[in-house]
């Protein structure tokens, strides 16, 4: 298996959560198209382990199995601006002659493009390298019938085009939307949380400013004026000081404008880890200030929902029935070996691993960039639109999946930020998704990041070090030596290249969904689009990879009925 610094075009392939609630009763998804992904798994046999002792004044916490009701999110200016966008496919005139596209890859961008080029009347024949849909969204069972996952998804109401993408699909019941906070861990204080609680009867920015003041635990009262003072300018300023700060790391954005580095080592380090899997003093301000744009202007933008169950079939299956339903295909098992051109240069067809020649009206790389860059033709490569995709290489990061002999207490029903230098977010996911409940015992699953030092090292090693982590989260229920709580399996899916590395300077080489090889397009996370590396970017991608090809329709139709006539010429 192919390890940072050993990737092949042979090995690198396509890769990378309602309700239940711990605590108080209440009432009723940064992740991160894809990379190669390695899963194992120990199962250790145990024998049922005994409670340990609780100290004094230690209450239970009861389960309660609640949602919350999906939140207005249809008012929004994004929403209805993606709603217009998805519209505009279905309504366009249909095509004489519906176009033959063919899309290497079915992960969300892949899926998104062909399903938006399916609801325009074309047909998509989407290739999937491995036997699983996905991307960094792809899961598998193993032999108990669990299931594990790349990577820890979460889905906010701050993707417009996401959420329109599950109504489009009727599937608007398979998110569980959890209540509106964010949750930290206290190093501090182990086994301690801090919360910022977004009250639903504020409107945006003031639930936001709400939640941030209220919390005295993680930031000083100087330190909140100091944080909101050095915030003014990208809030006066808009989306164009937004994106004039690509070129400036996020540790060094704060301390030009005075903001302590506390506040960058309590509230960023987390945020860092948990957008793009890196450091603030790695991790372009850019990227901080969208997401802080995006659930400052919108009032349910920063709540969160699991999916109810495995991504592939809970997500992706739907989207591909759609596709077939409108006369597309999808085909798993089919590895690009080769991108084969034309005397012109253009794109003539892609050769399978398997020696299956596929050929088409129009092509599109939804792919990983790292992936997209192995098989591109050599005098491409110096072309400067694809000689830019140099400087974006994927994220490593690592996904952790532990079964425990008994149900943990001190958890909620939510994300958390671990604030562990090793863990970036978890969740007990036995509580958190419905297909995975189990009322007995828990299934922790942690996003390890940074992982640059840590996706060559063996499992057990790294288990090892996230026991180490989770001693600290759990106290009373969890020790590095399992002497308390037993681990009964585990799973260790490792990305060495995930979503694009989203370091100072990147934003100028993000190339356009349409190439200047004629009929040749890309889509993914990568390409320019407003939501950076993500779920809802790479869905974004897709429909403006989708709407690029719709536009050259009357192009890419003449240039195939051209090359018709020349090759009928040459036969006789």
């Amino acid at each position: 298996m192919s390890h940072i610094g050993h990737v092949s075009a042979v090995s690198l392939a396509s890769s990378s959560r309602v309700g239940c609630r711990v605590g108080s009763a209440e009432v009723n998804a940064l992740s991160f198209g894809a990379s190669y992904s390695m899963g194992s798994k120990l199962r250790i046999p145990t024998s049922n382990g005994v409670m340990p002792k609780l100290g004094r004044g230690y209450r239970p916490l009861k389960v309660v199995c609640m949602d919350y009701p999906r939140p207005e999110l249809e008012n929004t200016v994004n929403y209805i601006e993606a709603a217009y966008l998805s519209s505009s496919f279905r309504s366009a005139p249909r095509p004489s002659k519906p176009l033959e596209v063919v899309i290497a890859g079915a992960g969300l961008a892949g899926l998104s493009t062909a399903k938006y080029l399916a609801d325009a009347g074309h047909k998509p024949i989407l290739l999937e390298a491995r036997d699983v849909l996905g991307g960094k969204v792809a899961a598998w069972k193993d032999d108990d019938g669990d299931w594990y996952e790349t990577g820890l998804h979460i889905f906010f109401g701050a993707y417009p085009n996401m959420q329109n993408l599950f109504g489009e699909l009727g599937i608007n019941d398979r998110l569980q939307w959890k209540e509106h906070s964010m949750i930290f861990a206290m190093p501090n204080k182990p086994g301690e949380f801090s919360r910022f609680d977004f009250p639903e009867v504020l409107p945006s920015p003031f639930n936001g400013v709400w939640a941030i003041l209220r919390n005295n635990e993680m930031l000083t009262w100087p330190e909140k004026v100091k944080f909101a003072i050095g915030l003014l300018p990208a809030m006066l300023g808009g989306q164009s000081y937004v994106e004039a700060q690509d070129g400036i790391s996020v540790k060094d954005w704060m301390r030009k404008q005075g903001i302590p580095d506390r506040v960058t080592n309590e509230v960023f380090i987390a945020m860092s880890k948990a957008l793009n899997f890196i450091n603030p003093d790695e991790l372009s301000m850019q990227c901080i200030l969208i997401a802080l744009n995006r659930f400052l202007q919108e009032k349910h933008g920063s709540k969160m929902a699991f999916l109810d169950g495995n991504p592939p079939e809970r997500l992706c299956l739907p989207i591909v029935e759609h596709i077939k339903s409108r006369g597309g295909k999808v085909q798993l098992n089919s590895r690009i070996n080769k991108i084969e051109r034309n005397e012109d240069g253009s794109v003539k067809s892609f050769l399978l691993s398997n020696g299956t020649v596929i050929q088409g009206d129009a092509f599109v790389f939804a792919t990983p960039v790292d992936i997209l860059k192995l098989l591109l033709p050599e005098d491409w490569k110096e072309i400067p639109y694809f000689k830019k995709l140099e400087k974006l290489v994927g994220v490593p990061v690592i996904n952790v999946h532990i079964w425990f002999d008994r149900k943990l207490k001190n958890t909620y029903d939510h994300l958390l930020f671990s604030r562990s230098s090793l863990l970036s977010v978890y969740a007990d996911m036995s509580v958190t998704c419905k297909e995975y409940y189990n009322p007995n015992q828990s299934m922790l699953e942690l996003v390890f990041a940074p992982a640059e030092e840590w996706v060559s090292r063996s499992d057990s090693e790294i288990i090892e070090a996230t026991m180490k982590e989770l001693a600290k989260l759990f106290p009373d229920e969890i020790s590095a030596d399992q002497s308390k709580a037993k681990i009964v399996k585990y799973h260790v899916v490792k990305t060495p290249r995930s979503v694009y590395k989203t370091v100072p300077g990147c934003e100028p080489c993000r190339p356009l969904q349409k190439s200047p090889i004629e009929g040749f397009y890309l889509a993914g996370d990568y390409t320019k689009q407003k939501y950076l590396a993500s779920m809802e970017g790479a869905v974004l991608s897709g429909k403006l990879c989708a709407q690029a090809i719709a536009k050259d329709y009357e192009s890419l139709l003449a240039r195939q009925q051209k090359m018709v006539a020349e090759a009928s010429a040459n036969m006789s």
